[in-house]
C-alpha cells in the first residue's frame, strides 16, 4: 500500500484531497490539527508517533525530524542499498507529500506582531519535509499548493501513478515556495537586527499576472509584488474598469503616484513615458485636473492621470472629452465611474492616498542590482538659502516649493517651469542642463513671465539662469554645489532673479 503523509496549515480542501487518497489506495500519515481534521471527517489516518515510535515533544517542535520519516522520502528505490537500508531499519516508504508551512508571512502582516510569535511561525518540519521529497522526485510526488490537488488525483486515477514530468513540475515549485519562505524570514530578521545592505540579499516576490508584452511586442513580461505589499503603490490598485495593465501602464501609473504623493492639497497629476507632462494644484479635484490638463494639452492625451482626491462627475466629465489610458484615485463617485466606464479602454483604478512612501529602490543592470533608500529626505524650507539680492515673494515661495517636489520626479537633467498651481513647462532627460531648460522654457512661451523655475542639480554655467531671465523666469530653486555657482549668483543678480539654494540634489535616472 502506497503512503501519503499530509500535514498543512491551510486545510483548503485537504480533507476531499485524503479521502479522495484513501479511495486511491493510500494509507494516510498526519499530525497535529490536520490529523484531527481528518478524524473528525472519518478518514482513516495513522499518527505520526505511530511510525516514529517517538513522541511529538517540545510544544511541537520536534515530530517529523526523524529517520524513518526522512529515510522514507528519500531512499533511492533504483538503489538496492537504499531499499536494504530502509529494509534493516524497518522504515516504510512514503510515496506522497502534501505540506504547506506555518504562516509567517501573515503572522508578521500583523500590526504589533511581537518577535517571539514570529520566531514561533518559522517552520522547520515542514520545509524539511518538502526539501528531502523534491529532492527525491523521482520517487515521491510532493505538494505545496492546493491548486494541485486535482491535477495529482486526476493523473493517478487514469495511470495510477504521478507523471516523472508532474513530479519534476512539483519539485520545482517546492523549491520556490521553500525560498521564497526563507527569503521573507532572512528579510524580517535582518530588518530587526538593522542590517541595510547585507552581505547576502534574498528577495522574494509573487507574480501578480502575467502582461501581454514587455516595453515592446517582442518582449514578453510579468509584474511581481512584494509579499506583504506596499501601501500607496500600484501593486496594491485596484482595478474597476477597462482592459488589462500592459508593462508601461504599469512604470508610468507607479511614476504619477510618487508625485501625487508628495502633495496633501488636491493634486493631478499626468505622465507620460516616465516623465510628468501636467501637474495641477486646485482647491478641488476638478480645478486641480483642469490645471494639469492646461500645462500641457498635447502631451496628456493617452496619459495617465492620478489624481489624490475622489475622482467627481464634474472632473470626470472633462476627462472623458480626451483619451486617457488610465485614471488612479483614491474613488470615483457613482455619477463619475458611469461617465468614465462609458469609454471601453481606459482603465480605472483606485489606491488609498496615504504620502510619500519611502520605499528601498531597487533597479537592475545586466548581471545585477543596484540598492538605495528611496529619495524621500525630509527636507525644510528653513534650511534653504536665498543667495541673491532679490528675496522671493510670498507667491514665488510657494511656486518654489511647489516645483522643487516635482523636479525630483523627472528625469535627469531636469528643469521644471511653474507657477504655484501648475506646470508650464518641463524638461527632461536631455544631455545637458541648458538643453532642458529651453525645452522648459520653450514650452513655458509667454506663460514663463513671472513663473519660477527648478533645476533637478546645480547649473554647471550661467547660461541656463541667463536663458530663464530672457523668458521672464522670476525665481530659481536649485541645490548649488557647483564650482561656478558665483557665475550664476551673479548672472541672477544681473537679471533680478531671486536664486535659492537647497543643497540637496535630486537626480533621477
Amino acid at each position: 500500500m502506497k503512503r501519503a503523509l499530509i500535514s498543512v496549515s491551510d486545510k483548503t480542501g485537504v480533507v476531499e484531497f485524503a479521502k479522495s487518497l484513501v479511495g486511491l489506495g493510500f494509507e494516510i500519515i498526519s499530525t497535529g490539527g490536520t490529523k484531527k481534521a481528518l478524524e473528525d471527517s472519518a478518514v482513516p489516518v495513522i499518527g505520526i508517533e505511530e511510525v516514529t515510535g517517538f513522541p511529538e515533544m517540545l510544544d511541537g517542535r520536534v515530530k517529523t525530524l526523524h529517520p524513518a520519516i526522512h529515510g522514507g522520502l528519500l531512499a533511492r528505490r533504483d538503489d538496492a542499498a537504499h531499499m536494504q537500508a530502509i529494509a534493516d531499519h524497518d522504515i516504510a516508504k512514503i510515496d506522497l507529500v502534501c505540506v504547506n508551512l506555518y504562516p509567517f508571512q501573515e503572522t508578521i502582516a500583523k500590526p504589533g506582531v511581537k518577535l517571539g510569535e514570529a520566531i514561533e511561525n518559522i517552520d522547520i518540519g515542514g520545509p524539511s519535509m518538502l526539501r528531502s521529497a523534491a529532492k527525491n522526485y523521482a520517487a515521491v510526488t510532493v505538494v505545496v499548493d492546493s491548486t494541485d490537488y486535482a491535477p495529482v488525483l486526476a493523473e493517478l486515477g487514469d495511470h495510477g501513478a504521478v507523471t516523472f514530468e508532474t513530479n519534476q513540475r512539483l519539485a520545482a515549485k517546492v523549491f520556490r515556495h521553500t525560498a521564497a519562505y526563507d527569503a521573507l524570514i532572512a528579510g524580517y530578521l535582518t530588518e530587526i537586527v538593522g542590517e541595510e545592505f547585507p552581505e547576502k540579499l534574498t528577495l522574494t516576490y509573487n507574480k501578480k499576472q502575467d502582461l501581454r508584452y514587455g516595453e515592446n511586442p517582442h518582449q514578453e513580461a510579468a509584474f511581481y509584488t512584494e509579499p506583504l505589499g506596499t501601501q500607496n503603490s500600484i501593486s496594491e490598485a485596484k482595478q474597476l474598469h477597462g482592459k488589462e495593465l500592459s508593462y508601461n501602464n504599469i512604470r508610468d501609473t507607479d511614476a504619477a503616484l510618487r508625485i501625487a504623493s508628495e502633495f496633501t492639497e488636491p493634486v493631478a497629476v499626468a505622465v507620460k513615458h516616465m516623465n510628468p507632462c501636467g501637474v495641477g494644484v486646485g482647491e478641488t479635484s476638478e480645478e486641480a485636473y483642469l490645471k494639469a490638463y492646461e500645462a500641457d494639452e498635447t502631451s496628456i492625451f493617452g496619459g495617465i492621470v492620478a489624481i489624490n482626491r475622489e475622482v467627481d462627475a464634474a472632473t470626470a466629465t472633462h476627462m472623458s472629452q480626451i483619451f486617457l489610458e488610465i485614471i488612479i484615485a483614491p474613488s470615483f463617485s457613482e455619477e463619475a465611474f458611469a461617465i468614465l466606464a462609458q469609454k471601453k479602454n481606459i482603465r480605472l483604478l483606485t489606491v488609498p492616498f496615504a504620502g510619500p512612501v519611502n520605499a528601498v529602490e531597487k533597479t537592475s543592470v545586466i548581471g545585477g542590482l543596484l540598492l538605495q533608500d528611496g529619495d524621500a529626505v525630509a527636507e525644510d524650507v528653513a534650511t534653504y538659502e536665498v543667495v541673491t539680492d532679490a528675496q522671493p515673494t510670498e507667491s514665488e515661495w510657494k511656486a518654489l516649493v511647489a516645483q522643487w517636489k516635482i523636479v525630483k520626479h523627472v528625469k535627469s537633467n531636469a528643469i521644471v517651469v511653474g507657477n504655484a498651481s501648475q506646470t508650464l513647462g518641463i524638461g527632461a532627460g536631455q544631455m545637458n542642463r541648458i538643453g532642458s531648460a529651453l525645452i522648459a522654457l520653450n514650452q513655458a512661451g509667454d506663460k514663463a513671465q513671472g513663473a519660477v523655475l527648478a533645476s533637478d542639480a546645480f547649473f554647471p554655467m550661467d547660461d541656463t539662469v541667463e536663458a530663464a531671465a530672457k523668458a521672464g523666469i522670476k525665481a530659481i530653486i536649485q541645490p548649488g554645489g557647483s564650482i561656478k555657482d558665483k557665475d550664476s549668483i551673479a548672472m541672477a543678480n544681473k537679471y533680478g532673479i531671486a536664486m535659492v539654494l537647497t543643497h540637496v540634489r535630486h537626480f533621477k535616472h
